[in-house]
């Protein structure tokens, strides 16, 4: 029994189809698997689940393009996070500067009697300390310089003399006696 070139042709031509068919019906699964998991990522997100979202987005990432793909997305991720970080330092920085003109331009006041016996505030006080001034605090170092001179400017808190840390007022005691003895 023997069969015809044609026939062989049509038949080639039809597994051709077919396969043709089940590739676009399998790229067409894999876009609505890989936007599912997306939108399921989105939803994890908002349920206050990273974990679980991230490991959504690298299974679409990897159903799309593969490990290459997911290792070329989260290089990519860490580099966009390390240019947010240096942005915030450098905004921090910045903060922490119009806060400390701030803080000069308000200058502490000390307590005077005037003639009347009533008291009148004028100058700077003798021995005013700065909260670190010379920036090496670790506050400063990480880049949360603000959060030291908000807490030593609204007199929560103080700067230790012999360790240069913020210290909370209440437990100046304990961390004199403990800390810094």
């Amino acid at each position: 029994m023997e069969t015809s070139s044609t026939d062989m042709e049509m038949e080639m031509e039809m597994e051709m189809e077919s396969s043709s068919a089940m590739n676009h019906h399998h790229h067409n699964n894999n876009n609505e698997d890989m936007k599912s998991l997306l939108t399921m990522a989105r939803q994890l997100i908002n349920q206050g689940r990273p974990s679980l979202a991230l490991q959504a987005v690298v299974a679409a990432v990897k159903s799309d393009g593969g490990d290459q793909a997911v290792f070329q997305t989260l290089h990519r991720a860490r580099e966009l996070y390390r240019n947010k970080l240096q942005t915030n330092a450098a905004a921090d920085e910045l903060a922490s500067l119009f806060a400390e003109c701030a803080i000069a331009e308000a200058k502490p006041l000390t307590l005077t009697l005037t003639s009347e016996q009533s008291p009148t505030y004028t100058g700077d006080p003798p021995g005013t300390v700065t909260p670190d001034a010379n920036g090496t605090s670790i506050l400063a170092k990480t880049g949360r310089k603000q959060i030291m001179l908000d807490a030593f400017s609204d007199g929560s808190s103080f700067v230790c003399l012999q360790c240069g840390g913020l210290v909370s007022n209440h437990r100046k005691e304990e961390h004199l006696a403990y800390w810094c003895c």
